[in-house]
């Protein structure tokens, strides 16, 4: 009798073992391109996605969920996988990243790495990116694609139907009652970008506010289906005052394989440009938060934003300027 319960309790499990592997090879659902704009040129391109394969099977293919819910978006993976980038045998990842994606290292420090975190958290040339220094400007802190919307109260967020909900990003009730009617501006840093990050203003700065929590995907391929990820992910934030821009949230975003934030300032006073931390390897974002008519965004980036489209921007480069009547 013991041997034939066997039987069956194996028979049952080898046939969930079977629904399983159909479920996992199940035709993926077509996925609409990543489409954005070239600042310089104009020109709408096409976004080449580090692991595309892997971010919708994740996130469309119901085994890809339970995958993600159980392992993919826990801190325990992530942060295995980027210190496994630490390791010297990770260098050899190195030149085939850098030939996929077309990575130009001739603005970095150095051409040689010790491992691939050691190529992922580059420094660049000291004139690689020059800072506008007019009081009046404010410049991305980070390389990346970035989406502005000049009042957060009055548009969806990366999904027709959700909106940002400053209260669960800041989790603080009293500072986001601030931003209500505030700007928002979010870099998204792909894989093959610069992960440093840097003040786009001048000012005092407050000490870190570290919030826990997941390391979803910030790829678009991955917000399509979750557009709350930013107000689930692990973050960190500053505030930057300034007397022109008022007090401007500066917040890393943390995501799926970036082994760790790094926050590489000391101080309370701050200046545009310098360099505040980095993020170890993944993909990864930066989003400000300015007060209510304090900043006018440029008109570029809020077009193509209405339109949908995300923007190429390079740290340092002029993304606003202080609204002088404030009335």
């Amino acid at each position: 009798m013991n041997i034939l319960k066997t039987k069956k309790r194996w028979g049952l499990i080898l046939l969930l073992l079977a629904v399983i592997a159909i479920l996992a090879l199940y035709p993926l659902p077509p996925q609409a391109p990543i489409r954005y704009y070239d600042r310089q040129s104009g020109l709408l391109k096409t976004e080449k996605v580090a692991g595309e394969k892997w971010l919708v099977w994740l996130y469309n293919n119901p085994v890809g969920e339970a995958t993600l819910w159980a392992l993919a978006k826990r801190k325990v993976v992530s942060s295995v996988y980027g210190n496994s980038m630490d390791h010297p045998s990770s260098a050899k990842k190195i030149q085939p990243f850098v030939d996929e994606f077309g990575i130009d290292l001739g603005s970095a420090q150095k051409q040689e790495f010790s491992s691939f975190n050691d190529f992922f958290t580059r420094k660049l040339k000291s004139n690689a990116r020059p800072v506008d220094t007019s009081v009046t400007v404010a410049v991305s802190p980070a390389d990346g694609k970035i989406l502005a919307y000049a009042n957060i109260s009055n548009n969806d967020f990366i999904i027709k139907g959700y909106r940002f909900d400053v209260f669960s990003f800041l989790n603080n009730t009293r500072l986001a009652q601030n931003y209500l009617e505030g700007t928002l501006v979010i870099i998204r840093l792909a894989p093959f970008d610069y992960h440093r990050f840097h003040f786009p203003i001048s000012g005092s700065v407050s000490p870190v506010t570290r919030i826990d929590g997941d390391y979803y995907s910030v790829n678009p391929l991955a917000l399509r289906k979750m557009a709350e990820i930013f107000c689930l992910n692990k973050r960190e934030f500053c505030i930057i005052s300034n007397p022109l821009f008022g007090d401007v949230v500066m917040t890393e975003v943390g995501a799926t394989m970036v082994g760790s934030i790094v926050q590489t300032y000391s101080g309370n006073f701050v200046k545009k440009g310098q360099e505040k931390g980095y993020f170890k390897f993944g993909g990864s974002t930066v989003v400000l938060l300015f007060e209510k008519n304090k900043i006018r965004i440029d008109e570029d980036l809020l077009m193509n934003t209405l339109k949908g489209y995300e923007t190429v921007i390079k740290e340092a480069e002029r993304i606003g300027v202080m609204i002088i009547n404030n009335n």
